[in-house]
């Protein structure tokens, strides 16, 4: 019998991604990282998905009140290496410290395109229809 390779995230890589997704965001409000770019964006780390031998972190953040996040995912990923040297304190436990890369959270955008469908004047005439053959 052969052991099943699923592509879903083991129970250890959740865990590791959340403590480096929670170390990356005490780095980040500490001020830790010299770049005015990043000094004056408040970014959230939304998610922190780990390699399977956990040696890769890619962190997806969104810098808030931005329109156009390229510049501040550029900046972090040019200091991505000093970022990786502050983490080291929260994260000792780890055999090795991972290579972080920062990528864009576009999840809040999908989220946000689902609920203007949601809300279209089509889908609104589909639901009352809806509830009016229930009745």
């Amino acid at each position: 019998m052969t052991k099943a390779t699923s592509s879903a995230p083991s129970q250890r890589m959740l865990r590791v991604g959340e403590q480096v997704r929670a170390a990356i965001t005490q780095v980040l409000q500490r001020g830790e990282v010299r770049d005015d770019l990043i000094e004056k964006t408040v970014i959230s780390v939304s998610e922190v998905r780990m390699s399977p031998d956990l040696k890769i972190a890619t962190a997806y953040v969104t810098p808030l009140g931005l329109p156009d996040h390229g510049a501040v995912i550029e900046a972090l990923n040019r200091n991505a290496k000093f970022i990786r040297g502050r983490l080291g304190g929260q994260l000792r436990q780890m055999k090795y410290m991972p290579e972080v890369r920062f990528r864009d959270d576009t999840s809040f955008d999908n989220y946000k395109k689902i609920d203007d469908l949601l809300r279209s004047p089509e889908v609104q005439r589909d639901i009352e229809a809806d509830h009016k053959d229930d009745e």
